[in-house]
């Protein structure tokens, strides 16, 4: 057994896994730590003892505290491959449902951890991170056009504006539901349905002269 994978106090509770499923184990409790205090408060150490590895295949895996955390902030973002997302039918207010309830099974997948790294809630005003959820923003974008029935236009830079603009309200009804409890699902379903259906049906049109 590899010295990464010995810890004479845990050794006997721990199971051999392979390399991809180690990695997965800790970054699965990452992502509940990550959501569950600040940045700060997480320390590697905890972390290692409830993943139930050594502190040294933290390091081995992820580096420092910091990279580890922006792998899971590449975890809550990244989107399904285009070719396994649905492109939703019947009428577009059937459409934009469909729509917000898989952005909205996408939020709660992971719940407060979303809510904290989409919010900017972890290690500040980091460039490295801002970049992850750029990039992140603009393929939700790419996705949201192509599920709306309008994929060949992705790369018009008004309508990506238009549905970035509108991921800045998803994100905060998102908290709203999440972690401040002040709304339903179903209240944030009916608002974000409302508010897209306006966008598809009369904003883009307009915008696209």
């Amino acid at each position: 057994m590899s010295p990464l994978d010995t810890d004479t106090a845990d050794a006997p509770r721990r199971r051999r896994l392979e390399p991809d499923e180690r990695r997965a184990q800790i970054l699965a409790c990452a992502i509940d730590m990550f959501g569950e205090r600040p940045y700060a408060a997480v320390s590697t150490a905890e972390l290692a003892q409830r993943a139930g590895v050594a502190r040294g295949l933290i390091n081995h895996y992820f580096g420092n505290k910091r990279d580890l955390y922006l792998a899971v902030v590449r975890r809550m973002v990244t989107l399904p491959r285009a070719e396994k997302v649905s492109i939703p039918e019947g009428t577009p207010r059937e459409r934009v449902d469909a729509i917000v309830g898989w952005l909205l099974d996408t939020i709660a997948e992971h719940g407060s951890t979303w809510v904290k790294v989409t919010s900017h809630e972890g290690v500040g005003d980091d460039p490295e991170v801002q970049q992850i959820l750029d990039q992140a923003d603009d393929a939700a974008a790419e996705r949201m056009l192509m599920m709306l029935g309008h994929a060949d236009l992705a790369d018009d830079a008004r309508l990506r504006a238009l549905i970035l603009a509108y991921a800045g309200m998803v994100k905060v009804a998102g908290r709203e539901w999440i972690t401040r409890g002040s709304l339903t699902r179903d209240q944030v379903h009916r608002l974000l349905a409302d508010t897209l259906l306006t966008v598809m049906t009369e904003t883009m049109p307009r915008v696209r002269g």
